[in-house]
């Protein structure tokens, strides 16, 4: 099982649930893609998440899966959080050799602009980058901030356990904590995700796929995941009321215990 996570993740933050595959038997690697966790920075600022272009983590995933096939001779899965989850349907789409199953959590499939319409939010980002902002932080978050934390953490998840958790990592690991992204990694998130969406490649693929999703996420659009899946012809799709945020695999038990046993079935189903 290979697992990838999100924008700002670090391995750290999915130490529950690897272990809770390894207990199952599956053998679990994770990483932290480049500029973000423990793989180092991009920028002068160490908490700005920054990248020139998407195609260089699609470059990344290609050539790390490529060595992680070669590890094991069982049966493989991919496992991928919010922008690792635009990033594998992305390769995928691309021409990456898929897993006998793939699971995509709350995918980075469309950006959650609003208030702000995307039109606008694309010509913001452009306007930023073209004045020489690219890599500085697309808006500010006070750490120190109780507001501030209390406002991100209703984004991600309702679980104040797990997410002081995640607190927990960032105040102890400075090497591994990360803030807001940088005006060029929202101009690649915008132009990447309307990239996959355009990409016919998606009507053809042959994965099976699992895809879940929160119906009010506040990070990424549920309308594009739905239309996105809608086109996978193997993609099986379930949405989430208010009872989940973002971070569904860090949710509070009750979803979460959910959505394992509905990834266990399917991997028990797809991956043998």
């Amino acid at each position: 099982m290979l697992l990838l996570n999100g924008r700002g993740d670090m391995i750290e933050k999915y130490l529950e649930v690897i272990q809770y595959w390894a207990d199952r038997g599956w053998a679990v690697t994770a990483f932290d893609w480049r500029g973000q966790g423990g793989s180092g920075r991009l920028t002068d600022n160490p908490m700005t998440g920054h990248i020139e272009n998407f195609g260089q983590w699609i470059a990344d995933l290609d050539a790390f899966a490529a060595g992680w096939r070669g590890e094991g001779d069982g049966p493989t899965a991919m496992i991928a959080h919010s922008m690792g989850g635009h990033l594998m349907l992305r390769a995928l789409a691309e021409g990456m050799v898929a897993p006998d199953a793939a699971v995509a959590v709350a995918p980075m499939l469309g950006i959650h602009s609003a208030p702000l319409p995307r039109w606008l939010a694309i010509g913001i980002a452009e306007i930023m980058c073209r004045l020489g902002f690219s890599q500085r932080q697309a808006w500010t978050q006070r750490e120190g901030s109780e507001r501030q934390r209390q406002m991100r953490q209703k984004r991600l998840t309702h679980d104040p356990l797990r997410y002081a958790d995640e607190l927990w990592w960032r105040d102890h690991s400075r090497d591994i904590a990360l803030g807001p992204p940088s005006w060029n990694w929202v101009r690649q998130a915008l132009a990447s995700t309307r990239a996959l969406e355009e990409n016919e490649a998606l009507d053809r693929l042959a994965v099976p796929l699992l895809i879940l999703a929160a119906r009010n996420d506040a990070l990424v659009s549920t309308p594009a995941i739905r239309r996105i899946a809608a086109r996978i012809p193997h993609a099986t799709l379930h949405v989430y009321g208010v009872e989940a945020a973002h971070e569904i695999l860090r949710e509070l038990d009750l979803v979460r215990q959910n959505a394992l046993a509905r990834i266990d079935a399917f991997l028990d189903e797809n991956a043998r």
